[in-house]
């Protein structure tokens, strides 16, 4: 896990995009932030620019690549899983199933948006400060 890499931000609504970098601005953090309105777009980076992304938000209900799709994918490619991205869903899509698969799929969370800025920018600055103090194994290669 490279903790200075760029934030993937998975979220095909403007809005919310909008939403989340304000909130990012306001934390305060250094990282470049990318963002993606579909999996298959944010695959197509993975692949194609070499980085080592620090972490993946990512809604579920994405056109083209879905979010649970898009990460069966990343934990079944052994290039990528070597990167220990840490994938965690940001989404209003709150339902047992998507739960169920998403951690089946070995994502290491699953938060629900907060309709309220205020709480968003806690939930974005909870998980970055747990993963930022996060030990993974790619940190001894």
């Amino acid at each position: 896990m490279n903790k200075d890499g760029v934030i993937i931000i998975i979220e095909d609504d403007p809005d919310d995009q909008f939403v989340f970098e304000e909130a990012f601005v306001k934390l305060g953090y250094s990282n470049k932030r990318m963002y993606f309105i579909d999996g298959e777009l944010a695959l197509d980076y993975l692949y194609s620019s070499g980085v080592s992304p620090f972490i993946i938000l990512s809604d579920i209900n994405l056109p083209k690549l879905n979010g649970l799709e898009l990460r069966k994918k990343l934990h079944t490619d052994t290039e990528l899983s070597l990167k220990c991205i840490p994938y965690i869903f940001f989404t209003t899509a709150l339902n047992e199933q998507a739960v169920i698969e998403a951690y089946s799929n070995s994502a290491q969370g699953f938060f629900v948006k907060p309709a309220d800025f205020i709480e968003i920018k806690e939930t974005l600055a909870l998980i970055i400060g747990y993963w930022k103090k996060c030990a993974a194994p790619n940190n001894f290669m």
